[in-house]
């Protein structure tokens, strides 16, 4: 992985440190700030780095001038966010292969999904993709935090029109998905399925849970070997992974944990990792996403 510059550590916690009003402001924002800056980025390192600026720039500030630290300091990180998120979209036009978040143990860090589910599932972050920087801060201070309009207005700097008319935009560019999330119980289920029809040896027989225009996403970052091009279709995404269970994954050890909110399939075979996390509907399996990347699976494997 390559080496990050060293940064002023973010505070999870006001001990020993002089400032402690100023401290104590930061860390009850943080969860929130993270969220916001996660969502944003769809990367942890991203976002921590986000973070790492925005405490800087909250020292160095006057707070006696500040009346409410918590939307001071969301400002301070959609801002940054917004920056970030323009400089990531240019490195991804290079990524090699199919890019895909990395994921998060929700049961780790619970205050990632205390808001709404909105923009922190894999499947809503890889369509996040399309929005604009702007757009996509719009949509996740409305959608995943409730902000009211003229709050969000406020935070960008935006008319209210304005920030209405990029929100409906987001809403229309994303496209409709399920108005009902499929219960977690049943994302389990369906990875149980996976498991069994793969140990033995008949994929084929998952196609029945494949949506008709399913497709499966890979990211290995050009890291390790991945497919580079998006699969659809039942028959080719079952035979895919077919072919890589018994390559890759027959040997692993499998479990069930939650990432980004919901059920996820970890598969760990000593120092290689991968985790499958599905995006159901009510016709069935619509998107499979396996992220084979190790510096996106680093943290992750830490916490379980």
């Amino acid at each position: 992985m390559t080496s990050r510059p060293s940064a002023p550590e973010v505070p999870d916690r006001p001990d020993d440190l002089a400032d402690a009003p100023a401290v104590d402001a930061f860390v009850t924002a943080r969860p929130q700030l993270f969220g916001i800056a996660y969502r944003m980025l769809g990367s942890v390192a991203e976002a921590e780095d986000v973070l790492q600026e925005a405490w800087i720039r909250w020292q160095g500030t006057d707070r006696t001038r500040v009346e409410n630290p918590a939307a001071f300091l969301t400002t301070i990180v959609t801002h940054l966010a917004i920056n970030a998120t323009t400089s990531a979209y240019a490195r991804r036009e290079t990524y090699v292969g199919q890019w895909l978040p990395e994921p998060v143990d929700t049961t780790a860090d619970p205050a990632l999904g205390a808001e709404r589910a909105e923009a922190l599932e894999t499947a809503v972050l890889v369509l996040l993709e399309r929005l604009t920087p702007v757009e996509r801060a719009v949509y996740v201070l409305r959608e995943a935090f409730a902000y009211p309009y003229r709050s969000v207005a406020e935070i960008l700097d935006l008319s209210e029109a304005n920030t209405r008319q990029l929100a409906r935009r987001s809403r229309e560019r994303l496209g409709t998905r399920d108005a009902v999330t499929v219960d977690p119980a049943e994302h389990r289920r369906l990875l149980a399925e996976f498991v069994a029809a793969a140990r033995d040896g008949d994929l084929g027989r998952f196609e029945q849970f494949l949506a008709e225009g399913v497709v499966a996403r890979t990211d290995g970052g050009d890291r390790v070997h991945a497919a580079r091009v998006e699969l659809v279709g039942p028959a080719r995404v079952a035979s895919f992974f077919d072919k890589i269970w018994h390559k890759y994954w027959s040997g692993a050890e499998v479990r069930i944990v939650e990432a980004n909110g919901l059920p996820a399939l970890l598969l760990q075979d000593g120092s290689s990792a991968a985790l499958v996390a599905l995006d159901v509907g009510r016709d069935g399996i619509r998107r499979v996403f396996a992220q084979v990347n190790p510096d996106k699976l680093e943290r992750f494997a830490e916490t379980v």
